[in-house]
């Protein structure tokens, strides 16, 4: 039997001077209504014997349309989500305008087993929070990497 997905992604923080986050919205008709627990980390899955850091920041690029900010890399461990997929996170700080992002698209059937499929973005939208605020937003797996990030920023 295989083991879990595993996913990598970039956490990226700014401080402006109290900490925000870069958190991003799913798209898609499944996720359009959703809001609080829906929004995740730019990050996806990665590809056979990939490093963790390299697919997450392939990913970034991919689903933000921009580069990793050139910034220190801090791991920040893995986390599980629901449905066991195991996501690893590395912190970067650095800042992006939200209105540059270029989401990467991928292609949904929908509705399920219609046969027809749509064009849709990685993401619809990103936003910067207070990390009280991506706690309500985060998918609920994800948010255990805003206390390890609070945590070693604390610790300096």
């Amino acid at each position: 039997m295989a083991g879990p997905k595993r996913s990598a992604g970039i956490l990226l923080y700014r401080r402006s001077p109290a900490l925000e986050v870069l958190v991003g919205h799913p798209g898609g008709p499944f996720w359009a209504k959703k809001d609080a627990g829906a929004w995740s980390i730019p990050k996806g899955e990665l590809e056979e014997g990939e490093d963790p850091l390299d697919a997450a920041v392939r990913e970034f690029g991919e689903e933000l349309g921009l580069p990793v900010p050139v910034g220190p890399i801090v791991d920040l461990g893995e986390v599980a989500q629901n449905h066991g997929k195991v996501v690893r996170a590395f912190a970067v700080e650095g800042d992006l305008d939200p209105d540059a992002i270029v989401p990467g698209t991928f292609e949904l059937a929908w509705p399920p087993r219609s046969g027809r499929t749509m064009t849709v973005p990685e993401i619809d939208r990103v936003a910067w929070c207070t990390p009280d605020e991506a706690r309500e937003k985060l998918l609920p797996g994800q948010r255990p990497l805003l206390d390890r990030l609070e945590d070693l920023l604390a610790d300096g």
